[in-house]
């Protein structure tokens, strides 16, 4: 299927017109942003963690330490709430009240599972490293027996989800066209820059290529 199908809690009602349910979209929107805010409520308080994340098929793998509070309470059985956004650009208008942003953000409900088998969670990691840095995971040393014991990794299935995205110009009340204000887009991006090598390497190898030709 092409497309999520909404739920009463993923269907958006502010805006419907920027919904976005296709998997093109939602898949675009996870694979090139690198941070993830994951919420959740633990005896009433509720708690909101950013987090590093990597995506294989319709599962959402997060990762971390064995002793993190906020992946043991979700490997409970917690429901949990994802959230991933892109800032694409400062929306200036005439008021204040219009001002506004461009963005791309993507919603998952759910309840994650503890990955237990060894494999999945080995190509678990290589999910989160190549997330990061596309063919890195075959440069490095892979995860030993210790590490992997020391790791948590859960898996949230892409079911209940949603995008919401804006783009374009600013909207101002007809009226306000005619003030000397200067309005519209501030596109903003990630740019990479020149890669600082480790100052304690022990030798220098070059810069990769897919380090080189970097982006998201």
């Amino acid at each position: 299927m092409s497309e999520f199908q909404p739920t009463s809690r993923t269907q958006v009602k502010r805006l419907p017109k920027r919904a976005h349910y296709d998997r093109e979209t939602v898949y675009q929107i996870l694979d090139t942003a690198f941070v993830c805010h994951v919420g959740f409520s633990v005896d009433g308080q509720p708690f909101v963690i950013p987090t590093n994340y990597g995506r294989s098929t319709d599962t959402l793998y997060l990762h971390g330490s064995a002793a993190s509070r906020m992946l043991k309470t979700l490997s409970a059985g917690v429901p949990v709430c994802v959230t991933v956004t892109h800032v694409d650009g400062l929306v200036l208008a005439r008021s204040a009240f219009h001002h506004s942003v461009n963005y791309r953000s993507v919603v998952i409900l759910g309840t994650a599972r503890l990955v237990e088998d060894s494999a999945e969670k080995m190509e678990a990691l290589r999910v989160f490293t190549d997330h990061v840095m596309r063919g890195r995971w075959d440069d490095v040393r892979q995860p030993t027996e210790q590490e992997l014991k020391a790791t948590i990794v859960l898996a949230l299935p892409l079911e209940e989800v949603s995008a919401k995205v804006r783009t374009g110009g600013p909207v101002d009340d007809e009226p306000d066209y005619a003030l000397p204000v200067w309005a519209g887009v501030l596109p903003l991006q990630i740019t990479p820059k020149q890669p600082i090598p480790d100052a304690l390497r022990k030798n220098d190898p070059p810069i990769p290529d897919y380090l080189r030709n970097y982006s998201r």
